[in-house]
């Protein structure tokens, strides 16, 4: 069917970057329901940092394909599909399965992406940018006038709710270290750095009345201190748990924690909410509707990327052989943006 095969990486367990494998196979046929994506570029996410590790909350057994999402070309489409997909550029939210030269999706699963947008750039926002738009727009509901605090300012989740929250007209605090300040300011970002200055304190400088909300990575004593930060009405939208990115024991542990401080806030009488985003949420119980919204999600995310309210932070573009760099690359917290993986 098609001359060039398939080419995949492979995690096969708890390994050093350089320990991924390169796997060679025949293309896969489109069943029905589906599409043949051919993958133009996939990224290395938070994710996959933490699933090298075994560390990702719920990550399949090894050995498995890692890739959180995609952006391709539809190659062939199964049975029970539209055949016009076919020739059209695509992006899909895939969890795993994402680094591969092809790669099958369900056809409900794909959003277009708009003409204009290159691949690279579209991938920079597939899983970053529905997380923003989702945890501000969905969770946090802000509004013009408002003031939020992003912790992480300048990573791929961050960059892009910097960006959406100012096309929102609100006001940005954001966390960092010294290095990425004059980026930020550049942004119109009111930048705090986490490793010098006592975040909590120039906060409460900042805003005496309290943030509107709070989105937090890092997990631990960080969501704790976020909670504290919020003013009445406010919202805490927790979104993972870095700080414990190394550690060993438990990967369920800390989420569990989180959820466990989560639930008891919102349980106090006192006028804020706090959440714990993670994207899959709901697609078990009501798949068309998730479908639905991440697909008016990301369709707004490029339309902002389209008008230049967002604009895509490529990091390095590497092809997939060279997945063990990129992955490097990535985890050296020396980069702005996202590192992203070409065939």
């Amino acid at each position: 069917m098609n001359a060039e095969g398939l080419v995949e990486v492979v995690l096969p367990g708890k390994v050093e970057p350089e320990g991924l494998e390169i796997r060679h196979g025949a293309v896969p046929a489109a069943g029905p329901g589906q599409v043949l994506i051919r993958m133009e570029a996939t990224g290395v996410s938070f994710a996959e940092q933490q699933m090298r590790r075994g560390r990702y909350y719920d990550q399949p057994a090894f050995p498995f394909v890692p890739g959180y999402d995609l952006v391709g070309t539809v190659l062939t489409t199964g049975e029970d599909v539209e055949p016009a997909l076919a020739g059209t550029r695509v992006a899909a939210l895939v969890k795993v399965g994402g680094w591969a030269s092809h790669v099958l999706v369900d056809a409900a699963d794909v959003v277009p992406v708009p003409d204009g947008i290159g691949p690279a750039e579209a991938e920079t926002v597939v899983v970053n940018g529905i997380t923003a738009w989702q945890m501000l727009h969905r969770k946090a509901r802000v509004r013009a006038g408002q003031t939020i605090l992003v912790h992480g300012a300048n990573g791929g989740v961050g960059s892009v709710l910097v960006q959406l929250a100012q096309a929102a007209d609100v006001k940005v605090i954001g966390t960092a270290s010294a290095r990425h300040h004059d980026a930020l300011r550049e942004r119109g970002v009111i930048p705090v750095d986490y490793r010098t200055e006592d975040v909590a304190a120039r906060v409460r400088e900042l805003a005496p009345a309290g943030v509107d909300a709070v989105f937090d990575h890092v997990g631990g004593r960080s969501a704790v201190d976020s909670w504290r930060l919020l003013a009445p009405g406010g919202t805490l939208v927790s979104y993972g748990s870095a700080s414990t990115r190394d550690d060993e024991g438990s990967k369920q542990w800390p989420v569990l924690k989180l959820l466990g401080r989560v639930w008891l806030w919102n349980a106090l009488p006192n006028r804020r909410r706090a959440y714990f985003f993670n994207v899959w949420a709901g697609r078990a119980l009501a798949k068309n509707r998730f479908r639905a919204q991440l697909r008016a999600d990301l369709t707004q995310v490029f339309g902002a990327l389209q008008r230049g309210d967002v604009t895509a932070q490529i990091a390095a573009q590497l092809p997939l052989t060279r997945v063990a760099d990129a992955l490097r690359l990535a985890e050296s917290g020396t980069v702005a943006g996202k590192v992203v993986l070409n065939p």
